[in-house]
């Protein structure tokens, strides 16, 4: 099978690119350091002409309320692409609970971009996972002042990248879902203890304090970034941690 991976030299399109060309399909990368621009359109043509599979991990380079509009823009292109050249299937990936947290402007865009895929043209299926074991020492530098870390205890179920693109994989390479498979690292942790859990492998001398207000997730209520009956990802934390730096 073909595939056009859009998005495809980030941290999860690189892998699965390397994934499905592993497998025997011919999967080809595609960003604007190749010459396409999903917003304005160019090259978006050329790029998914001839594919089976169009795969998009694309993501918008901010997080506030301008997500929105990249979000409607770049699905609208690809789909119209899509549609133009033949496309048998259109892959995104999302975040599980995306539809629970109304409050954050950039998971209102993630589920617009969802709405807009499955309005569409093109049979699709939509990849929603929890939250990248890669983040989470991004999202704790959001709250860090001085030797504390500020973290809310909300409940994660930290998944692996190469899991998530294992997971990407697959579905893009089998028959449209025209729905939603959720996957999910095995094991859930409180935000607050996950940082614990990771300063202490890192001997970093930060401390983390339990603060219900901060960051980003401090708008996520309850317990919706977790799933139960999701594909249970194979990588534990403190394996994938380990291997940070091994």
């Amino acid at each position: 099978m073909k595939f056009a991976v859009i998005g495809g030299t980030g941290l999860i399109g690189s892998l699965v690119v390397k994934k499905l060309n592993a497998a025997g399909h011919e999967a080809v990368p595609y960003s604007q350091s190749t010459g396409v621009d999903i917003i304005t359109g160019k090259g978006l043509d050329e790029a998914v002409a001839g594919a089976d599979t169009v795969i998009n991990l694309t993501n918008s380079p901010a997080f506030d309320e301008t997500s929105l509009a990249f979000f409607q823009t770049s699905m609208d292109n690809i789909l119209a692409a899509g549609k133009k050249g033949g496309v048998r299937h259109a892959v995104i990936l999302s975040i599980v609970g995306v539809d629970q947290v109304p409050e954050l402007d950039y998971y209102r865009a993630k589920a617009l971009q969802e709405n807009v895929l499955a309005a569409g043209p093109i049979p699709y299926s939509i990849v929603r996972a929890t939250q990248f074991m890669e983040f989470i020492e991004p999202t704790m530098s959001w709250t860090t002042e001085g030797d504390t870390v500020r973290l809310p205890a909300t409940p994660i179920q930290p998944i692996a990248a190469d899991d998530v693109a294992d997971a990407v994989a697959e579905v893009a390479a089998g028959a449209p879902l025209n729905g939603i498979r959720d996957v999910a690292g095995p094991e859930v942790f409180p935000l607050d203890e996950l940082g614990r859990i990771t300063l202490a492998h890192g001997s970093t001398g930060r401390t983390v304090v339990t603060d219900p207000t901060a960051g980003l997730f401090a708008a996520v209520k309850g317990d919706v970034l977790t799933s139960p009956t999701a594909h249970r990802a194979p990588t534990p934390y403190a394996t994938w941690l380990a291997s940070t730096t091994s």
